[in-house]
C-alpha cells in the first residue's frame, strides 16, 4: 500500500485505513480466538502487516500486539448444475495487547 506522508490530511488517512480494513469477520471461529485476545479482519489484498497494524490502531484507538496474515484461494463450486466460483480473499488475525479489547456491537 502507500506510505502516508506526515503533512496529509486526517480524511485522506482515514480513507486510506478504510480501504485496507474491509470487514470484520464474526463466525464461529473467529470468537473462538477472540477469548486469546485476537480480532479477525478481512482485508485488501495488497495490504502488508504493517499497513493493518496501523490502520487497526488509528481506527479503533488499540494496541496491536502482533499481526498474522492468511491468504485464502478461491474454489469452484457447483450450484445447482451452474459452475461457478469463490473469490479469493485475505485475513488478518489481529493479536491486542492484555487488556484491549475492540467491540463490533457498538460500532
Amino acid at each position: 500500500m502507500a506510505k502516508v506522508a506526515k503533512n496529509t490530511d486526517k480524511k485522506e488517512i482515514k480513507a486510506w485505513m478504510y480501504d485496507i480494513i474491509k470487514k470484520p469477520v464474526i463466525t464461529e471461529k473467529s470468537t473462538f480466538v477472540a477469548q486469546d485476545g485476537k480480532v479477525v479482519f478481512c482485508v485488501d489484498p495488497k495490504a502488508t502487516k504493517q499497513d493493518v497494524k496501523t490502520a487497526i490502531e488509528t481506527l479503533y484507538k488499540t494496541q496491536v500486539k502482533s499481526v498474522n496474515i492468511v491468504n485464502i484461494e478461491g474454489k469452484s463450486k457447483k450450484f445447482r448444475g451452474v459452475l461457478g466460483a469463490r473469490s479469493n480473499a485475505k485475513k488478518a488475525y489481529v493479536t491486542l495487547i492484555d487488556g484491549q479489547n475492540i467491540d463490533f456491537t457498538n460500532i
